[in-house]
């Protein structure tokens, strides 16, 4: 009988360190141990990070805000550039797939050359942030982190319309325009043009806008790969065969790296001096040499958009996905990229120009006073 009792015992004991072991082994994770829950933590796991060029000062910033608050956030950062080259930025990407990233951050270059690779990255169980930019023609784009792109455009074609004295009359027109638009495999680029046609489509049908070179249709406007100096001899060519007679009064450009091009040209046709004062000129993205150029009175304006939000967003969004949750989204309507409407996080823009860039851009921290002299 004692024998017995101590088998039940030893048996029971056995049952219960083998239950142990398996309760164990559940709740193990391949990185970083357990959570609270038991269930899978990808803290200090790495993320990979894909901008698309250094050539901007816009891009060098968004990468750096990035990595700063994935490592505040616990993380471990890959970050690359693909200098504008589409085939490079496949084959980083490819390679931060191989070396075990656990999630993407992308900002894509051609935006329908990643179907492939983010498909790699479906099947690796990598979660895809679309950055700034959407990556069109896959359904293995999980979110999209961008500003609300049309209302950029509208912001541009208001300040136009509202500087030429459109909406209220108070300047007689007509008045010359030239049309500028962002790269042909960017997807952002239909958003800002459509959002600025959408304000002057009506006065360029009343003929209070003329464009002289005859060139209107986003196919005949756009800058491959935002190059400010295909733009600076797009509108040397402009300058020459149209405007031997009468005077450019406003460019609609897209960024401010096209918009210097476009100020380059104008000046070596003369503008900006005497009787020939330099047209009204947008651009967006609020780069230091474009706010020194409003402060100095030659570009006109910029859209300001405060990459350290967008950075946040890309994060949280990140870190959400890696600890099961949904992340916050404010569209999900908006951006169908082809095969799928990505839910999205829209961030809203603001115009800049001399009358306020010191509120919107030194006093909120983005530059400092001493960067813009």
């Amino acid at each position: 009988m004692i024998m017995r009792t101590r088998r039940a015992a030893l048996a029971a004991i056995a049952a219960s360190a083998s239950l142990a072991m398996t309760l164990s082994a559940c709740g193990q994770s391949s990185e970083g141990g357990s959570d609270e829950k038991g269930g899978t933590s990808n803290k200090g796991a790495t993320i990979g990070i894909s901008m698309p060029t250094k050539s901007s000062e816009r891009w060098i910033a968004d990468g750096k805000n990035v990595v700063k608050d994935l490592e505040a956030k616990g993380y471990k950062t890959k970050l690359v550039y693909a200098e504008d080259e589409p085939d490079q930025q496949v084959s980083q990407i490819e390679n931060m797939i191989t070396q075990g990233v656990k999630a993407l951050i992308i900002a894509s270059i051609d935006n329908k050359s990643l179907n492939n690779v983010v498909q790699q990255a479906k099947d690796a169980n990598i979660p895809v942030i679309s950055y700034d930019r959407l990556i069109l023609g896959t359904k293995n784009v999980d979110y999209y982190a961008s500003f609300d792109n049309e209302k950029v455009g509208e912001l541009q074609g208001s300040y136009i319309a509202e500087k030429l004295g459109l909406k209220d009359g108070s300047k007689k027109g007509p008045f010359n325009i030239e049309l500028f638009a962002g790269s042909n495999d960017d997807n952002n680029t239909k958003y800002f043009f459509g959002g600025a046609m959408k304000v002057l489509q009506p006065y360029i049908d009343s003929k209070k806008l003329v464009i002289k070179s005859g060139q209107t249709e986003l196919t005949q406007v756009t800058t491959l790969r935002w190059d400010g100096a295909t733009a600076q001899r797009r509108m040397d060519d402009i300058l020459t065969g149209t405007y031997k007679s009468g005077r450019v009064d406003a460019v609609l450009s897209p960024y401010d790296g096209i918009s210097i091009g476009i100020i380059s040209a104008l000046k070596s046709d003369g503008y900006g001096s005497g009787s020939k004062p330099l047209p009204v000129i947008t651009g967006q993205d609020a780069e230091k040499a474009s706010v020194k150029s409003i402060k100095s009175g030659q570009q006109t304006q910029t859209v300001f958009k405060d990459i350290r939000k967008l950075a946040k967003v890309a994060t949280n969004m990140v870190d959400s996905v890696l600890n099961g949750k949904k992340p916050e989204v404010n569209d999900e309507k908006t951006y169908d990229n082809g095969v799928k409407v990505v839910p999205a996080y829209l961030l809203q823009p603001v115009s800049v120009d001399k009358g306020n860039w010191q509120k919107e851009i030194v006093d909120s921290g983005y530059y400092q006073a001493g960067d813009l002299k």
